[in-house]
């Protein structure tokens, strides 16, 4: 299958970068090139630095930005200090992180992200280290309630957890499908016909996978530092846990002072290290939601450094 990509409120990010033809960004999470080729299009004489975990990526988008002020690296953007540093670059004028599940890791059936298709349960962006079988079969019950709850939402998390360990006694489970008919068993029946029951749990599993939250908090803290005064981050979140992440970071940044509020003057001295280039997120336009329904529950949050 072809390495599909429509980059998400593509113009708002571009606009939202605010690129200069001269300056350095990176896009932390490269995929299939659909956001950095059109950042790639706007630099003369900067760069743009590509980065991505999944090879399938790293070799398409290589050869999408073929040409262009670009450069692909395969790691995590997580460690992108570390990664631009062996590029010789300590600081950038931007950075994008599209923290959606790419088009193409959905619709590949092999990779096992989706409940939609009968197939080997895996969900690693990386396709390395522990896989959504390993958790599925190995993990606790606590473990497995845990995860649910936390990265899922998952109201009927215990009683899902009871299913999956009830079925794994009698046998490992292997498929995607095999999951989603055991958290459909788990659900009370009248959930069952509402929307599909099995896409929290497959988030949550998902997400504990790939250790997330773990890499977007690391990379807030990373692509900050790294930023030029003036500079931007632009994040692109699909759900609202780590919307509320990267909400609350922002505004930390902007915030200054961490006096108790009853100080009657601030002894801190912490000034606002970022503002909010808007103090709501972005969302895609009609227009959009109607040529990529995916791009529903995106939200385009922006801070801009001091």
């Amino acid at each position: 299958m072809e390495f599909n990509h429509i980059p998400v409120m593509l113009n708002e990010c571009l606009e939202g970068l605010d690129i200069k033809p001269d300056g350095i960004y990176i896009d932390g999470t490269c995929g299939g090139a659909g956001h950095s080729r059109e950042i790639a299009k706007h630099l003369d004489t900067g760069m743009l630095y590509g980065i991505d975990r999944d090879p399938d990526a790293v070799m398409t988008a290589s050869e999408r930005l073929s040409g262009l002020r670009a450069r692909v690296i395969k790691g995590n953007y997580s460690d992108m200090k570390a990664l631009l540093e062996e590029q010789g670059v300590e600081k950038v004028d931007g950075i994008l992180l599209d923290l959606g599940v790419s088009s193409y890791q959905l619709d590949t059936a092999e990779r096992g992200f989706s409940y939609h298709a009968d197939a080997p349960l895996d969900m690693r962006m990386s396709k390395e280290g522990i896989s959504a079988r390993d958790i599925v079969n190995e993990y606790s019950h606590s473990q497995l309630t845990k995860i649910l709850y936390e990265y899922g939402e998952e109201k009927f998390a215990p009683r899902i957890a009871d299913a999956v360990i009830r079925h794994r006694e009698e046998k490992p489970i292997e498929t995607t499908g095999e999951l989603a008919d055991i958290v459909r068993e788990g659900v009370p029946a009248k959930f069952r016909r509402d929307k599909n029951p099995c896409k929290k749990t497959f988030q949550a599993i998902r997400i504990a996978v790939n250790c997330e939250f773990d890499h977007l908090d690391k990379a807030l803290d990373e692509g900050f530092e790294m930023l030029k005064p003036g500079g931007r981050f632009c994040i692109i979140t699909f759900h609202s846990l780590e919307d509320r992440i990267v909400k609350q970071r922002f505004a930390g940044w902007c915030k200054g002072c961490t006096c108790p509020p009853d100080f009657p003057v601030c002894v801190c001295g912490n000034k606002p290290k970022g503002k909010l280039v808007s103090r709501k997120p972005a969302e895609a336009s009609e227009e959009e939601l109607e040529a990529n329904p995916r791009s529903r529950s995106a939200k385009l949050r922006i801070i801009e450094k001091l």
